[in-house]
């Protein structure tokens, strides 16, 4: 298992999430970045990972959070509340001008 993955107790219980954000458009300049592996507790949230890339980006990427659109996996997030998969993708994807 890579470093980038969730650590697991000796009981097997996953005791974090690892996921992989994308950014697309004005949120890739916000954030300086294409793509970075995020860590989180184990049974974390898209919530919970939007919070995290707002203490990761505290400078422009927070106000482009708001009105981001969210694909956990390539399916579009409509709860916040949805809990990651441990090695899943969360894409970022802000508001486009636009047809």
């Amino acid at each position: 298992m890579s470093s980038e993955r969730a650590s697991v107790t000796s009981g097997g219980q996953h005791t974090a999430t690892t996921v992989l954000v994308r950014y697309f458009a004005s949120a890739r300049a916000a954030s300086d970045v294409d793509e970075e592996h995020v860590r989180l507790p184990a049974g974390a949230s898209v919530a919970d990972a939007v919070a995290e890339l707002r203490r990761l980006h505290p400078g422009a990427l927070p106000r482009i959070l708001d009105a981001a659109g969210f694909l956990l996996d390539g399916v579009a997030v409509r709860d916040r509340a949805r809990e990651l998969p441990d090695g899943g993708e969360l894409d970022v994807l802000p508001p486009f001008a636009g047809g």
